[in-house]
């Protein structure tokens, strides 16, 4: 499906597929072919490499070669309209006033070198091919083999097509084969040039040169590939332990205080109250729950730890240059449900700072749950999928951070630091006002949209909505961006971007952010199947363009990263006041708690800024040694299901049994695959996706067939009689869902990698008034308990399989009964007062009095 071929709207169960057409097309992008010298008139030409040849680069004013070299060395240097210095292009002689340009650096044109030298020139060359293990490229090797390049297919039965992901990479691998090389034979003819060297007497001198240089021996090259080889076998990432002098006074207060805290309930005990029972016995009940509460809260903080990462052997080891890059591909799931509340413009700056982070373009997805089914935030998407192919080229050309310009343009800072370009000021300007007038798009759109008209709102081409009525109405999904269709303004290509609204009927659950996250799993694992996950809130952004790279680093290293199920982001906020009075910094939490528990399994999630395998979502338990992960509580194979060995008899010389055999290998295949469908669903191109561990598509699904399935695994209906958020996805059951799941993937024996960059790597909004902060706390508690009464109680769930540490269960029990103890909070703080108005005491009476001893004067 080519991205902006129209919005895909249906219905699995109701057999109905609906493709609405827009009219709106993309704006090609500006011929500069056939241009003329608008000082002489003659043609503009070419440059020396055959393109066209362009005297300026900052407004492109057309000018032909002699004119643009006749302006530059007896003119003012300047282009007639921006009044910008010609810089020195290749093949033009140097001037008075050119920079040292290393890419534009060719001796020959600058000081007019003649024919007769080039001899000379080409023999200097072959030596350094000799000397430097240079070679042929496929040009010059007929039998040299390449790997084949898989190109999806294309269908007409449909109105456009999905570029299919088979993470083969073509492309990539079509634009790397000129940097293949293959070292020379030792008969071949081009080393000629290097053998008369020899000959004459140049090879002793440069030998001689190497001596007093110091400089023989090894090939400074071969030094360079070799370090560079040793270093990308290194760790991606490392382990720093808290130092000794601060976390073992640490450790001794804790122990100090537990022994403090023994003795005093002890005495507590041994000492009741008799004429105040029941005031003793409310203080002793608070006491001992409060004594619980901290020992859930301090042990889990025993063995804190921070972590590094090296992006620089990530690079090393997965985008080695004249390779294709094998860095994962990553699909992001940002999630919306009102624009009422969710402004459109905070949405439209996650996306724009997903699409633009520092990240291979073919190996992006995003996509957007809209689970309200509002025009707006479509509307708002196709507005924010143009301005990308603006905003995305200016972030990549002066790799500027952050990359939501909302957050961009609104700081404080010296813009200007670091930057060398001579343009970046007169495109940030551009691109300001370009953001302007975005931001005044979106605005009308929400304003717009708080009137809805009586007959619901129509699209452009005259259509009625699909989600007129937010609770019955079709799954819908667009393309925005693609690899088929979605290109810059210099024509680069741009990550896909995807809309999906899923279906909602009445009398079916929906389970509200866990079934939204849950549908995208299934639509993403359909259309890209990217081996990792980003969950982002709609309000969090990327504060940090290389925040999946440290991830990365976690979740691909070769040693550690198969146990890894996600890796968690600390949560910061913009727009807190200097004395946080609403404490949305949550300090405490995210930069102790989540430390201890990175030293014992791994942090909880939290709900956004953090970076799933896909695997761990799909039930799988972490591999032991080679072997490949299992299913949990499933009876079946690595495939499909752990085939029963079939017991034959000994002495079957005449092919029955094998016949027989092969008979019960299809019955327990059919089986097996059953079984497999009603654990996830009834898509065969789903089912197929999940047994690709290391993700793409299967080759053998048609961009049709995939727009098919993508419908029916979002339909209301797809998750009944599965396990979807029983053993699979996001867990059900809460409104944490966060909590839940991120308990079950630790309880299979998973760990989780707490990750904080220098540079942090997400930032959201927080509430900024008491009612907002309020409701959100309450909603925590409140999901907090539902889990403390569910089955998935951590007191009691997951001590049969005993693959979740004693610490780390102290942890998740913490998070779940935190909330009952504002009950004898509230209690003990009234006990003083109910004291005082009955004369009674909780402490029984003091009959040492050593205080009131007399002194001798």
């Amino acid at each position: 499906m080519e991205a902006s071929a129209g919005l895909v709207a249906g219905s699995h169960n109701r057999n109905e597929l609906v493709v609405i057409h827009g009219h709106e097309e993309h704006k090609p992008l500006k011929n500069l072919d056939g241009q003329v010298c608008e000082i002489c008139g003659d043609d503009v030409g070419l440059t020396v490499d055959g393109d066209l040849f362009v005297a300026c680069n900052e407004c492109g004013f057309p000018v032909c070669r002699p004119c643009y070299e006749y302006e530059r060395r007896e003119g003012r240097q300047l282009c007639p309209q921006c009044k910008t210095r010609y810089k020195r292009l290749k093949g033009s002689p140097r001037v008075e006033g050119d920079d040292d340009e290393e890419d534009v650096d060719d001796i020959e044109h600058e000081f007019k070198i003649e024919d007769k030298m080039n001899n000379h020139d080409h023999s200097a060359e072959a030596m350094l091919h000799g000397k430097m293990s240079y070679g042929r490229g496929p040009e010059d090797d007929e039998n040299a083999h390449f790997p084949a390049v898989i190109a999806g297919g294309r269908s007409r039965n449909v109105s456009g097509e999905f570029p299919i992901s088979s993470h083969s990479y073509g492309e990539q691998m079509l634009s790397s084969l000129h940097k293949r090389v293959h070292p020379y034979s030792a008969s071949d003819s081009r080393s000629a040039g290097w053998d008369e060297r020899r000959e004459d007497g140049s090879y002793d001198r440069m030998d001689d040169w190497k001596l007093q240089q110091g400089n023989l021996g090894p090939e400074p090259d071969e030094d360079l590939d070799a370090n560079m080889s040793d270093e990308a076998r290194q760790p991606l990432s490392r382990k720093v332990p808290i130092a000794s002098s601060k976390i073992n006074p640490y450790r001794m207060v804790i122990v100090a205080r537990l022994v403090i805290l023994g003795f005093f309930l002890r005495y507590r005990l041994m000492n009741p109250v008799h004429d105040a029972m029941g005031l003793w016995l409310t203080s002793i009940i608070c006491e001992i729950w409060f004594a619980i509460s901290w020992i859930l809260d301090q042990f889990p903080k025993w063995y804190p730890i921070d972590r590094e990462t090296y992006l620089d052997r990530l690079s090393l080891r997965y985008e080695r240059e004249g390779e294709p890059n094998m860095l994962a591909p990553v699909d992001v799931f940002v999630s919306t449900v009102d624009p009422l509340k969710e402004p459109p413009l905070n949405t439209a700056n996650t996306v724009l700072s997903i699409l633009a982070m520092d990240y291979p373009i073919d190996k992006i997805s995003c996509y957007i749950s809209d689970d309200g089914a509002s025009m707006c935030t479509f509307e708002a998407l196709s507005e924010t999928a143009e301005f990308a192919r603006k905003w995305v080229p200016f972030c990549k050309k002066f790799l500027i951070e952050p990359r939501a310009p909302e957050m961009y343009f609104s700081e404080k800072i010296d813009y200007l630091k670091d930057k060398v370009q001579p343009t970046f000021v007169k495109e940030r300007r551009s691109m300001k006002r370009e953001y302007e007038e975005f931001k005044v798009r979106i605005n009308a759109l929400v304003a717009k949209a708080q009137k809805v008209p009586a007959g619901g709102w129509i699209m452009q081409d005259g259509t009625p909505w699909p989600g007129n009525n937010t609770k019955d109405h079709p799954g819908m999904i667009q393309v925005f961006l693609g690899h088929s269709g979605g290109h810059d303004s210099e024509g680069n290509q741009l990550p896909r971007l995807v809309y999906v609204s899923r279906e909602k009927r009445p009398g079916f659950q929906h389970h509200k952010k866990a079934g939204a996250m849950n549908a995208l799993v299934r639509v993403s694992a359909v259309l890209t199947n990217a081996p990792f996950m980003l969950n982002l809130d709609c309000d969090h952004y990327i504060n940090n363009s290389k925040a999946v790279r440290e991830a990365m680093c976690f979740l691909m290293d070769p040693q550690t990263g198969k146990k890894v199920c996600y890796v968690q982001f600390p949560q910061r906020f913009d727009g807190i006041d200097a004395h946080d009075r609403y404490a949305n910094r949550n300090t405490v939490f995210f930069d102790i708690n989540m430390k201890g528990l990175d030293g014992i399994q791994g942090p909880v999630y939290v709900g956004t800024g953090c970076v799933f395998r896909r695997q761990a979502l799909y039930g799988y338990n972490p591999p032991k040694g080679p072997k490949r992960p299992k299913m949990v509580s499933c009876d079946c194979c690595p495939c499909f299901g752990r085939r029963k060995k079939v017991k034959h008899a000994m002495n079957d010389a005449n092919g029955e049994a094998a016949g027989l055999r092969g008979m019960e290998d299809d019955k327990e295949l059919l089986m097996s695959q059953m079984n497999f469908e009603k654990k996830f669903g009834q898509s065969s191109i789903f089912v197929t996706s999940v047994l690709m561990e290391e993700g793409g598509v299967p080759p053998s699904s048609s961009p049709a067939s995939q727009l098919k399935e993508a419908i029916h695994v979002i339909s209301c209906g797809y998750e009944d009689k599965t396990e979807w958020g029983i053993e699979l996805g996001w867990i059900y059951g809460s409104i944490t869902e966060d909590i839940l799941t991120g308990f079950k993937m630790h309880c299979r024996g998973w760990r989780s990698i707490y990750c904080m960059p220098k540079r942090v790597a997400f930032k959201g909004t927080a509430p900024i008034n008491l009612s907002d902060r309020l409701n959100q706390v309450l909603r925590w508690a409140l999901g907090s308990i539902e889990i403390f009464f569910s089955h998935h109680c951590p007191l009691w769930y997951g001590h049969k399989e005993g693959k979740l540490k004693w610490l780390e269960r102290f942890a998740y029990a913490n998070t779940t009964v935190y909330p009952f103890t504002s009950i004898p909070l509230v209690a003990y703080c009234i006990l003083p007062a109910v004291c005082l108005l009955t004369d009674k005491f909780i402490m029984p009476p003091v009959t040492f009095l050593f205080f009131y001893l007399p002194v001798r004067k």
